[in-house]
């Protein structure tokens, strides 16, 4: 499967309870557009995910990361806007430093409460509801997901830790 790579990361406030979130809110024809969503995008070539991750993270909030633990990774056949496929490497930023930005290109940033995230009481991604609380267990595990899409809707999700 050909397949676009990218990140996804989660910056956690101090305490952990606030995340950081781009709500994509500047462009209509966004296909992610009015949700909140992580900070991530593209690998660029010839990078590896972890320096993938620190750019986006940078370009998207200013912060430098300074911590960055591998939540999991979830393939998405199908996602993109002509259905394209997609894999993700997904990070919980734990230690950072800098202030982030009011906002960026591709919309505005908030500090969100992990609770109102994980409870889905943000415009977010249905299918975002199906991994995040692996993403943000007390006791996290690495996981490894496949999610097709289809039509813009996710068909199904399986994911193992093991």
């Amino acid at each position: 499967m050909n397949a676009i790579l990218a990140t996804l990361g989660y910056v956690l406030s101090p305490d952990g309870s606030r995340v950081l979130m781009i709500r994509r809110d500047t462009r209509p024809d966004d296909l992610h557009f009015g949700y909140y969503n992580g900070l991530g995008g593209k690998l660029d070539r010839g990078e590896d995910v972890m320096a993938g991750m620190r750019r986006e993270i940078a370009e998207e909030s200013g912060l430098e990361c300074h911590r960055l633990d591998l939540a999991g990774t979830i393939s998405w056949p199908g996602f993109g806007r002509d259905g394209e496929n997609w894999f993700g490497f997904l990070f919980r930023i734990t230690e950072w430093s800098g202030t982030p930005f009011d906002g960026n290109d591709e919309g505005s940033l908030h500090w969100v409460e992990r609770a109102d995230l994980l409870a889905g009481r943000l415009p977010m991604w249905e299918s975002d509801r199906h991994f995040l609380p692996l993403v943000f267990a007390e006791k996290p595990e690495v996981f490894h997901g496949v999610m097709p899409f289809d039509s813009g809707k996710a068909v199904s999700w399986n994911f193992s830790t093991h």
